[in-house]
């Protein structure tokens, strides 16, 4: 890039100080912060808010109470009536129990939470009710708390730190069909915690009678505090807030990354064609699941960890029953039915048609196998990942993934936009471009619990706008008539001013309609993941810039804040 578009934005000199402050490979130099704040002790019930076993009042132990009140939060939701987790909940819910409860509480489904779920609905309301007083004393602690906590020192920068507060204990609740789903989410103590720090600096002291799991001065990681979450087993980090310059270089450096797989891109794709013709069997089957994840932006698929139950694959872990070929189907040759659960459990189901050769090859794949058996049995993820390298230095399947999405949005941006639409439909269409990403990248979501009351209300407004439509024209019309007949300047500013009323209030209905049309569209589909972590955010801006539509109508806050180096320099034309 030329010095001239670098110094258009200041954040493109800051990129310029990260390169030269980090050229002798380390992260930092010196890390000082105050720690992680734990989540507050458990509070017992009042004693008039009753658990009932079997019709009958019974006083549960702290413990136990604890675990119970996690179940009772989640009365109304339909998790509660799932049997993997009531199952899973009761399991880890009897660990909890003295002896006397264990032998007593023996069927979840003799178990009254009833009085317990009303208690914390009436304290959600007490807090919907509070005095402005009482609110603004809240935000003042909460104010006080992120001043001390919510911010480090590194190599002479003070930074704010992410999400500084460690997840209280509740229960798991997993997307998709998860298999640990209602299991207890043990709470984090000061002896779980491993913090990461400057030798030099002044260590975050640890709760009083406690002590840290460890003390570690490691800056070649970024993070600041890190612990093990008992259900998957997997590390949770409290890291740097997004808008910081550490996490704008990584981000920028991905997208980056991205481009230049743009450039080699017809290059890879011809050799992997040619591979389909590969007399080595190992080699047609990389290639083919490299087509997968170009062509589908599937994840490469990691093995499974030791004591990991829930039965996700990835493209290299695709097994027979993952699909089904159909050499005829719907009118179209050569399709392919995906059907397996992703990350997170969430379901991949997808019929499409490839190419004769990657057919034909598949065909070739499930020749002697049985459902349970690899669909790529000379292929793991390791030598996938190795060969990417080989292909281009710091390629993997996420880099596909974030090219593929930019891509997508660059080319739907260009097809859905209409230079003559209102700002709603242009952000609609973005909305539009952005959910085709989201469908690729397979985010999914259930749809919102209040949807259906959301979109009755937004109906009665529309209704409503639609009556008042109706009224003002005929007020236009009655004005009309009154000005042909008397021809006066006092009748022809009353046109003019029914006329702009009516316009205004076709305005508002149009508004009211994207928004319910954007929302049908939308309720199944998560388009969060893919804005924030696969689309270059240097394209939405550069559309925003064009058609002029703010910024903030398509990136909230802390987005803007997280994305902040590419709103400094990204430009109208500015190309994926």
């Amino acid at each position: 890039t030329d010095t001239q578009q670098l110094l258009r934005g200041r954040r493109c000199i800051l990129l310029l100080s990260w390169e030269e402050r980090y050229t002798d490979g380390s992260k930092w130099r010196f890390l000082e912060h105050k720690g992680p704040v734990f989540a507050p002790p458990y509070e017992p019930l009042p004693d008039k808010v009753k658990f009932y076993y079997d019709g009958k009042a019974m006083k549960l132990s702290a413990p136990a109470e604890e675990v119970a009140t996690f179940f009772a939060k989640m009365l109304e939701h339909e998790y509660t009536t799932k049997d993997i987790f009531r199952k899973n909940f009761f399991k880890d819910w009897r660990k909890e129990m003295t002896s006397e409860e264990k032998s007593k509480i023996t069927d979840l489904n003799k178990c009254n939470f009833s009085e317990m779920s009303e208690y914390f609905k009436a304290q959600s309301e007490a807090r919907k009710q509070m005095s402005k007083e009482e609110k603004l004393k809240i935000k003042e602690e909460n104010e006080k708390t992120l001043q001390e906590y919510g911010f480090c020192i590194m190599d002479n920068h003070k930074e704010r730190i992410g999400n500084f507060r460690i997840e209280p204990p509740g229960l798991f609740r997993g997307r998709g069909d998860h298999p640990k789903m209602g299991m207890l989410k043990r709470r984090i103590r000061p002896e779980d915690i491993i913090i990461n720090c400057s030798k030099d600096s002044k260590h975050p002291k640890p709760p009083p009678g406690s002590k840290w799991k460890e003390v570690r001065h490691d800056n070649k990681v970024t993070w600041l505090v890190s612990w093990t979450e008992n259900i998957q087993g997997s590390i949770k980090y409290i890291m740097l807030n997004p808008s910081s310059r550490i996490k704008g270089e990584k981000d920028w450096q991905k997208y980056e990354t991205a481009r230049r797989l743009k450039k080699c891109v017809d290059r890879i794709r011809s050799q992997y064609r040619d591979d389909w013709k590969s007399k080595e069997m190992r080699i047609r089957q990389r290639a083919v699941a490299l087509y997968f994840i170009d062509k589908l932006a599937l994840r490469a698929g990691n093995e499974k960890e030791e004591g990991e139950t829930a039965d996700t694959v990835g493209c290299c872990s695709l097994r027979v029953e993952h699909i089904k070929l159909y050499p005829k189907i719907d009118e179209q040759e050569y399709v392919v039915e995906f059907d397996f659960l992703g990350k997170d459990s969430i379901r991949y189901y997808n019929k499409i048609p490839v190419e004769k050769r990657v057919f034909k090859n598949l065909q070739l794949f499930l020749e002697n196998k049985q459902p349970e058996d690899d669909l790529f049995d000379r292929l793991n993820t390791s030598i996938l990942n190795k060969h990417l390298q080989e292909l281009m230095d710091g390629l993997t399947a996420k880099v596909f993934r974030t090219y593929n999405a930019s891509i997508t949005l660059q080319q739907q941006l260009k097809e859905l936009t209409c230079p003559d639409d209102s700002i709603p439909a242009k952000i609609l269409s973005y909305n539009r471009a952005n959910r085709a990403v989201a469908i690729l990248c397979n985010h999914q979501r259930a749809p919102p619990k209040t949807f259906e009351k959301s979109m009755q209300t937004l109906q009665t407004k529309i209704d409503e706008k639609q009556n008042q439509l109706s009224t003002a024209r005929k007020q236009l019309k009655s004005a009309k008539a009154d000005h042909k007949a008397s021809h006066d300047d006092k009748s022809k500013k009353a046109v003019e001013v029914k006329r702009k009323a009516v316009q205004r209030i076709e305005e508002q209905l149009m508004k009211l309609q994207v928004q319910a049309t954007d929302r049908e569209e939308n309720k199944q589909i998560a388009l969060g993941t893919s804005k924030l972590n696969y689309l270059d955010p240097r394209i939405s801006v550069a559309w925003c810039k064009k058609w002029d539509v703010s910024i903030e109508k398509i990136y909230n806050k802390t987005q803007r804040e997280k994305f902040a180096w590419a709103i400094d320099m990204a430009e109208e034309d500015y190309e994926f």
